[in-house]
């Protein structure tokens, strides 16, 4: 057991936290999110009974989010068909964690096209598959300078 490492991160996300250098990428993903298709040329951990606010929140605990770009947090953008059906207030429960750990709160976040999302997150280091059931809850992060 270590001190001061938030329990819910298990040994191989924080063997995976470590070794991502500045610039790394992962995707939280949520429940819906193809995470295998997706993570063939990546490290894809398994998180299924949590949620991404108490990942997020544990992951930003233990690495900076990058100060060296505009916005290091990226969520999936909603497909126009969606735009004023479905609702996404698990994103401001995403802009209140990250503006623990960072100073330029809110605005460090950003939102990509879906398709783009997908296409970026082929690139990813790391994809941990969460148990989230909310939609569009999907979050990209990019590690910064310890």
């Amino acid at each position: 057991m270590l001190k001061g490492i938030p329990k819910i991160l298990p040994p191989a996300l924080l063997k995976v936290l470590a070794e991502m250098g500045h610039s790394d990428r992962l995707v939280i993903a949520d429940g819906n999110f193809p995470c295998e298709s997706m993570g063939k040329d990546c490290i894809v951990i398994r998180m299924d009974g949590h949620g991404v606010p108490e990942i997020l929140d544990a992951i930003l605990q233990v690495i900076p989010l990058d100060s060296y770009v505009e916005q290091p947090v990226t969520l999936m953008e909603l497909m126009d068909s969606d735009k004023g059906r479905i609702q996404t207030p698990i994103w401001d429960t995403y802009k209140e964690i990250v503006a623990k750990y960072d100073d330029r709160g809110a605005s460090a976040v950003g939102n990509i096209d879906r398709f783009k999302f997908y296409d970026e997150a082929k690139q990813v280091y790391c994809i941990i598959a969460s148990g989230e059931s909310a939609v569009y809850a999907n979050v990209m992060l990019q590690k910064g300078v310890i």
